[in-house]
């Protein structure tokens, strides 16, 4: 092999090509790899930081859906008291109305039996009146006797 000029200058010609590639075309494409990198780092952060962010929800919906179910149970129990205490108090008013009205009922019918037993006194009176008078075959006078025929009907 012949060293010669040639081979110098090839060899400065090459040293000058890669001094220009490395000061000229190596930043940029460089840059453009970084950038490249910082982009799909970023990416696989922000996919990484979603499914942690999907599992915190899923994880904070079951909760949720707990709690919902909880609370959904709380009201249906709440609403069977409720109903249970609504009947149960129903139930005591209606009986407390059927005893007034039964109360009403027994003093209404105590008061028609005085009544009747009062009218039954002054027709029985009268008919005392009438028997005696016939029997001593005279008039008796009751304004006369007014107290003796009181004290006849408070006997009878």
């Amino acid at each position: 092999m012949n060293i010669n000029l040639t081979l110098f200058a090839q060899a400065a010609a090459f040293a000058l090509f890669i001094w220009f590639t490395y000061r000229f075309v190596w930043p940029p494409l460089m840059g453009a790899i970084e950038a490249r990198q910082k982009h799909i780092a970023d990416g696989l952060a922000a996919s990484e930081a979603g499914r942690n962010s999907l599992s915190k929800a899923e994880v904070k919906i079951g909760q949720m859906m707990t709690e919902a179910k909880h609370r959904s149970a709380e009201i249906i129990a709440q609403g069977e008291k409720l109903k249970s205490e609504t009947v149960e108090q129903a139930k005591a008013e209606a009986k407390a109305e059927a005893d007034r009205i039964l109360v009403a009922a027994k003093a209404e019918i105590q008061q028609e039996m005085a009544r009747a037993k009062e009218s039954l006194r002054d027709q029985l009176g009268d008919l005392v009146v009438a028997g005696a008078s016939k029997i001593l075959q005279r008039e008796v006078d009751a304004k006369a006797h007014a107290d003796l025929i009181a004290a006849i009907k408070q006997q009878l």
